[in-house]
């Protein structure tokens, strides 16, 4: 594609990003879901902090895999990088949180034993929503792709 930086239209690191983000989203969706349906804290909290939860262990495999020839060795520059990656992922966090904000309210009922399923359900919809948009800003703000 035109303007496009090839690097952000690598297939292969764009597949880690995606199984990584799988990865991520089983803790994200077990957290939330936990907090949510568990112990009861308000939607949008408990995916703010499964997100969270996400965002430590799909940097830690990132780093390590999916962008592994990308950004300087040494603690401080991974601290940079962590700390960039959470300020990045902040506008997927948005998306994932005003999309949850955005559903739950609408008028769908789907119970099961007691569980608001379509509350659940709400979850991995978000995390969809915002796939596109992190591996995009990762890329390019964290890991630095096009700058080698």
């Amino acid at each position: 594609m035109r303007g496009v930086p090839d690097e952000l239209l690598a297939v292969d690191r764009f597949g880690q990003f995606v199984s990584v983000g799988a990865v991520g989203a089983v803790f994200d969706l077990t957290a939330s879901s936990v907090l949510s349906a568990g112990v009861g804290v308000p939607p949008e909290l408990a995916k703010l902090i499964g997100a969270e939860v996400a965002i430590v262990v799909m940097f830690v495999v990132n780093e390590r895999w999916t962008f592994a020839a990308h950004g300087a060795d040494g603690g401080w520059a991974i601290l940079r990088r962590f700390l960039k990656s959470n300020l990045v992922r902040s506008g997927g966090v948005a998306v994932q949180v005003g999309v949850v904000a955005g559903l739950t309210r609408l008028p769908i009922a789907l119970t099961a034993f007691g569980v608001d399923l379509w509350e659940l359900a709400t979850f991995p919809i978000a995390i969809g929503c915002s796939l596109l948009l992190n591996y995009v800003l990762e890329s390019l703000f964290t890991w630095r792709v096009t700058a080698d």
